[in-house]
Order: C-alpha cells, then sequence, then structure tokens
C-alpha cells in the first residue's frame, strides 16, 4: 500500500480504476493499493475470523467503563481508538488459538462456566444448539466448532460461530445455511479475562 497525496487530481479519490487498483483513505491518509479479490470468500479460515470479529464488535458497547478505560493507553500508542486496539488485539490472540479478553493486558484469570444442557437440532437447511450454563462463574462466551467428521478437534481452523453466555437458561445458536449432511459440533466455554475452559461433549444431528 502507498500512501498518496491528491491522487487522480483530487484530495479525496476513492474507487477502483481498469479493476486492478484502488484509491481510498484511512485516518485521515489517501493510499492507494492493488485490488485484491479473495479466491475463497468462505473459508474455514475466513468463517473462523468473521465470527471471533462479530463476538468482539458486538461486545464492545456492553463493557462496563474500568474494562475499556484498560485499552486507553494500547490505542494511543498505536494511534488507534481504544475499540479498534480492542479487536486488533483480541484478534492476534486468536490467531494463536487464545480466547479473548475484556481487559488490558490480559490477566488470564477466572473460571469458565460449567454446562447444563445442550443439544443439536437439525432442520432444512439449519441447525439448532441449545445450550445451558448450571454455574456461569466468570463465564464470557462459547466458542462453537463444527465438523464433518466424529471426534475432531476444536482448532482456531473450524470455529463457526461465538455465542455470548453470561446466564444460566438455556440460549439458542442457529447454524445456517447448511447443506444437507451430519454435522459434529464442541463448544468450548471461556471466562472474561481469556482463560479457555474444556471442550463440553460433542453433540451431532442432521440436516435435510
Amino acid at each position: 500500500m502507498a500512501k498518496i497525496t491528491g491522487p487522480l487530481m483530487s484530495l479525496d479519490a476513492s474507487g477502483s480504476v481498469a479493476g486492478t487498483i484502488v484509491f481510498s483513505k484511512w485516518k485521515g491518509r489517501n493510499y492507494v493499493r492493488q485490488l485484491v479479490v479473495p479466491a475463497n470468500p468462505k473459508s474455514v479460515k475466513q468463517t473462523s475470523v468473521r465470527a471471533m470479529m462479530k463476538f468482539l464488535s458486538q461486545q464492545w458497547a456492553s463493557l462496563a467503563a474500568t474494562p475499556q478505560g484498560t485499552w486507553s493507553a494500547l490505542a494511543a500508542a498505536s494511534a488507534h481508538s481504544p475499540f479498534n486496539a480492542f479487536t486488533s488485539a483480541n484478534m492476534s490472540r486468536w490467531a494463536s488459538f487464545l480466547t479473548p479478553t475484556q481487559s488490558y493486558p490480559a490477566a488470564n484469570t477466572g473460571t469458565p462456566g460449567t454446562l447444563g444442557v445442550q443439544s443439536a437440532t437439525g432442520g432444512v437447511g439449519q441447525l439448532t444448539i441449545a445450550v445451558s450454563l448450571t454455574a456461569v462463574n466468570d463465564n464470557w462466551g462459547l466458542a462453537i466448532f463444527r465438523d464433518l467428521v466424529t471426534g475432531f478437534t476444536p482448532s482456531f481452523s473450524n470455529l463457526i460461530g461465538v455465542l455470548a453466555k453470561t446466564t444460566t437458561p438455556s440460549e439458542n445458536y442457529v447454524d445456517t445455511p447448511l447443506a444437507p449432511d451430519t454435522y459434529f459440533y464442541r463448544l468450548l466455554p471461556f471466562t472474561t479475562e481469556g482463560v479457555l475452559g474444556s471442550a463440553f461433549a460433542e453433540i451431532t444431528d442432521t440436516v435435510t
């Protein structure tokens, strides 16, 4: 990516040219870069990244002032907003298969929630996972992993969703769209300060 001044005789040119280069602005700086089209926008790794990014984006607004404030110094050091510092650092953690933390730096403390009841119910083009906790403890969320093979190991590459879970009543996660097949799932709880718990027992059902 190259920074530029006055692209195309304009201070704020944007868009692509001939399907090869893109003009835009980032943090007040104009730049131009090569136009890149993903070869597979729905690869397993991209699905994992999107799932965790969605969770983080939704959770930031609900964080209390104290954990939000811990990101201010990191944000200032990197010329980012606290939200960008929060998502960037936690996505880096996730790339190493470490779950996110509400505060910076990660304390890596707390006790994940304990499983109550979980089930998987297949339908037409989708599957619904229902889960409850008998004890919340310091739980923040449940990472949901999926595979077409029984006995699989949860990993960065097979995450398909993250469910915020800080209460004991049962909650649902709908996995869709899905092609007809039999799917296997494992759920891992994690705390507000980055501790990943043990995987719950595998659940499965068939999508028609």
